[in-house]
């Protein structure tokens, strides 16, 4: 496929000439634009473009797994963990996946001119609460090709113009997947800068968006490694959708089936590790310990997942490695996971208040009292009663796809899809009345 001039390119002339600065602020001014037009589109015209981009992306899924294995080629002779190789590589299936969960977001309702709620006061004034989009997203994020295409898509439904910042690693994989991106934009008649990627490798870039690119961006949504986050959470000066670790736990409660606990700590864990919701904390209640620790961390090492617990977990496997305090507080990313034994639901609730970040927790039990307990008590994003932590993504709630997961309290919270992408404004109509 053709580069469309909606990208910004990583040319030394281009580079020399205007320099970085007033190539972001253009970007920004593009985007400011784009986000007016989006704004008042119809959703006719939005689920075209996302359903050309879709089409887009399998038609040129050849052209996309050829640019990943140069990015994925790279990764592995830099020595990068498999973990990060897993985020980083696309696959037939992966691309096909990208593909629906598009086609998912088109399908959805509209958010924008939704009517939230709607009241009429005793002097005849009709008040209405209605969504809005929030304007320009900063989306800055690395080695995940596929949160291009998510990011793009929900963007779009919402009304939003999106500049995407993605890492150097995985640029070769993200520019094909944004040239599908334009094309569908081009072909609904929608502005192509409505979607761009900032494709310099210069970090300064990364700088510039998080002072908001002269008031161009409304909000900045990161999504990748912890130093990534803590960058853009102590220099940006617009709003951040916050994105904590994901150090995730599951609790075994007293009454947990066995059978389903060994199903849901495994897949947990490790059905995907270096995603966010992947476990990395599993407690078992003292009561059951006789009966599940030893079976459970016995599947663990079979399915190849190194385990750190504490001495109860030692005493139950001679090939437990002993956890240290860091453990606990640790997001591996891996196939590692630390193990401790608590004293019912009220310690494993305080173990995860002090240890855990806000994101995702999950409890085994048949005991529905319990669950109730757990899931009212643990304040994270994501609670789940018998249930995988790694139901933890947007595109399982139904939200189409995400963006990220937000975990802290303002505006947005959990899986960031397309409603999460809104505000609202207060429509007020009246037939002359005037305030005394």
């Amino acid at each position: 496929m053709a580069t469309n001039s909606s990208t910004i390119r990583k040319t030394g002339a281009r580079k020399r000439g205007s320099g970085l600065a007033p190539m972001m602020a253009l970007i920004g001014r593009n985007a400011r634009a784009a986000a007016a037009l989006l704004a008042d589109a119809s959703r006719e015209q939005k689920d075209s473009a996302l359903l050309a981009i879709a089409a887009g992306l399998r038609a040129h899924s050849q052209h996309i797994l050829s640019a990943n294995a140069i990015d994925v080629e790279a990764a592995r002779n830099g020595n990068r963990p498999m973990a990060y190789i897993d985020r980083l590589a696309l696959t037939p299936a992966r691309i096909e996946a990208m593909a629906r969960g598009v086609e998912d977001v088109a399908a959805l309702p509209d958010p924008v001119g939704q009517t939230i709620a709607a009241w009429e006061r005793p002097n005849g004034l009709r008040i209405a609460r209605v969504r809005v989009p929030l304007g320009v997203i900063g989306m800055i994020y690395e080695s995940r090709p596929n949160v291009t295409a998510d990011a793009g898509a929900l963007c779009l439904k919402s009304g939003n113009a999106v500049i995407l910042r993605a890492g150097s690693d995985s640029m070769n994989s993200n520019k094909a997947i944004h040239e599908c991106l334009v094309a569908g934009l081009r072909e609904a008649g929608l502005p192509e800068t409505a979607i761009q990627l900032v494709e310099t490798p210069d970090r300064d870039a990364v700088g510039l968006m998080l002072a908001g690119l002269d008031g161009a961006i409304d909000v900045i949504v990161p999504r990748g490694g912890k130093s990534l986050v803590a960058r853009v959470q102590a220099e940006a000066r617009v709003p951040v959708f916050a994105h904590l670790d994901g150090v995730n736990h599951v609790y075994v409660a007293r009454s947990a089936d066995l059978a389903m606990a060994t199903d849901i700590v495994l897949n947990s864990k490790l059905r995907r590790t270096g995603v966010c919701g992947a476990a990395e904390t599993l407690l078992v209640d003292a009561a059951c310990a006789p009966t599940h620790l030893a079976p459970l961390i016995r599947a663990l090492i079979a399915a190849g997942c190194e385990v750190r617990g504490d001495a109860a977990a030692q005493g139950a496997d001679a090939a437990v490695i002993p956890a240290s305090e860091a453990d606990w507080g640790t997001e591996y990313l891996d196939a590692v996971i630390s193990v401790r034994v608590v004293n019912g639901v009220e310690e494993a609730i305080a173990h995860i208040a002090r240890h855990g970040s806000q994101h995702t927790d999950a409890i085994v039990t048949e005991d529905r009292d319990e669950a109730e307990l757990f899931l009212k008590r643990v304040d994270s994003a994501i609670v789940l009663h018998n249930a995988s932590t790694q139901f933890a993504d947007g595109g399982e709630f139904g939200m189409g796809a995400e963006i990220g997961i937000a975990t802290g309290r303002f505006h947005a919270r959990g899986p960031v899809g397309a409603e999460q992408l809104t505000t609202f404004k207060y429509v007020v109509r009246g037939s002359g009345q005037t305030r005394p």
